[in-house]
């Protein structure tokens, strides 16, 4: 049976990780600063709207905030089910819509982990020569990017995607404080790299420079995720697609 921490000791490590004090979490939760220093303290037991209240100003993942609410002695209140479940076949058929729309643009949609669950035909591109033991499922896309045997003897400035991809993973990790993020954190935090480099905080976005059979491409990536779910796997499910950054990109993907 897992254990979880008390709650009061839950609500201040996620009002900690967000820098906040107690004072600007009473006031954006129009909740007495008394009577939060009292649930953290545990001196007073949070109602079940109170516990959602704040992890909602916490902007706590739905996840952790099933786990809030155990803590506090309640049900948890969001669902959560595997992507092959009857009920995702909508949420999953928008998935394969705005992948597919994206036409000769390369785009995948990843779990919280990185785990690559749907790709459109492009993608192929991104990913010749890679070796195939890290095109096996589960396929994971920092792995792909970042291994010595994926994309990283292609990447012209892999010491720059490197930097932002671990700087991400680093935020991903504060922000959920997932495991499975920390041993992925490690991994590729750990990959031989011979281009160091961080990336640039002057610029708009960080390009991906990539070595294939029409030539390099300079691409950007965008993300989606679906704003209002309040289903657990789905609020964790991203879009990450790779639009160009020039024109001889475009015109090379067209």
């Amino acid at each position: 049976m897992t254990q979880h921490a008390p709650i009061g000791t839950l609500i201040r490590g996620w009002r900690q990780q967000r820098n906040l004090s107690q004072l600007a979490l009473s006031a954006e939760a129009e909740v007495s600063q008394k009577h939060l220093s009292h649930i953290e303290s545990g001196r007073a037991a949070p109602s079940r709207d109170m516990v959602l209240r704040l992890a909602d100003h916490l902007e706590v993942p739905l996840r952790d905030r099933n786990d809030l609410l155990v803590a506090a002695g309640f049900a948890p209140v969001y669902r959560e089910r595997p992507l092959d479940a009857p009920e995702m076949a909508a949420a999953l058929a928008a998935v394969r819509t705005v992948l597919d729309a994206h036409g000769a643009y390369p785009a995948l949609a990843v779990d919280r982990h990185w785990t690559m669950v749907a790709a459109n035909e492009a993608i192929a591109l991104l990913v010749e020569g890679v070796s195939p033991a890290l095109l096996e499922p589960p396929v994971n896309v920092i792995r792909l990017a970042l291994h010595p045997d994926g994309l990283a003897p292609r990447l012209l400035n892999l010491g720059e995607v490197r930097a932002h991809m671990v700087e991400r993973l680093k935020r991903q990790w504060r922000q959920a404080r997932d495991p499975g993020l920390r041993t992925l954190l490690a991994e590729v935090a750990a990959y031989p790299c011979d281009q160091p480099g961080r990336a640039s905080d002057a610029a708009i976005a960080v390009p991906f420079r990539l070595q294939t059979s029409r030539g390099t491409l300079s691409l950007i990536t965008t993300t989606t995720v679906f704003g209002t779910a309040s289903e657990v796997t789905l609020s964790e499910l991203a879009i990450e697609a790779f639009l160009p950054a020039d024109a001889e990109t475009a015109a090379r993907l067209g």
